[in-house]
């Protein structure tokens, strides 16, 4: 039950990821995501069948639940549609880690206030919640990364010179590689930072 409710949540989590994404860049003036179907909160339209679905059981069953990681496909924008021509890119970027932020605090509260009542009617709600506020936590740090093309990239790229910007954007051609190279190798730097959050929203 563990693994279904974590290959459950993984998926709305990082479908709601990338709605917010399209969100808002429509709220900026890019219909890129509209007009290809991406802004619902639909699963078919958003499921990567690797990203969504296999890599998180074989991170699961291959970890013994110890990481499981996974995404979306990517909301397509066009930045040069948006209004906001410096900034656009950032914001949109840092909507989709803050939804899981907003998902996690607000599961996270619910806990924190509620846990007892929560226990008395169902341990495996408890187990559920905790679940949530875990795997949000890890999306929207690992977001946060600031490695090509990863939202954290994006976020800090207007504020870079120019000549900085530039070779920024060459490292997303190695994008993949780097991704899979912190994973492997920096994944445990962040992991405190998700484990101070969690303890610091559900107060445990």
């Amino acid at each position: 039950m563990i693994l279904i409710y974590t290959l459950i949540i993984i998926l709305v989590s990082v479908i709601i990821h990338e709605y917010m994404h399209g969100w808002m860049a429509e709220r900026l003036g890019d219909q890129t995501a509209k007009n290809a179907g991406r802004l619902t909160l639909n699963p078919i339209a958003h499921i990567d069948p690797w990203g969504s679905l296999l890599l998180p059981f074989l991170l699961y069953i291959g970890t013994g639940g110890g990481l499981v990681f996974g995404y979306a496909k990517p909301v397509p924008i066009n930045p040069h549609n948006l209004r906001d021509v410096k900034y656009g890119s950032a914001k949109v970027a840092a909507a989709g880690p803050l939804s899981n932020l907003a998902v996690a605090v607000f599961f996270g509260l619910i806990l924190r206030f509620f846990w007892p009542s929560i226990l008395a009617i169902d341990e495996n709600l408890v187990a559920m919640f905790t679940i949530i506020v875990q795997i949000n936590l890890v999306l929207m740090v690992f977001n946060l990364v600031p490695i090509p093309p990863l939202d954290g990239s994006r976020i800090i790229e207007p504020f870079l010179p120019y000549n900085l910007r530039v070779k920024w954007a060459e490292l997303e051609k190695y994008g993949m590689l780097l991704i899979l190279f912190f994973i492997m190798f920096g994944f445990s730097i962040i992991i405190p930072i998700i484990v101070f959050l969690f303890n610091l929203i559900v107060g445990v």
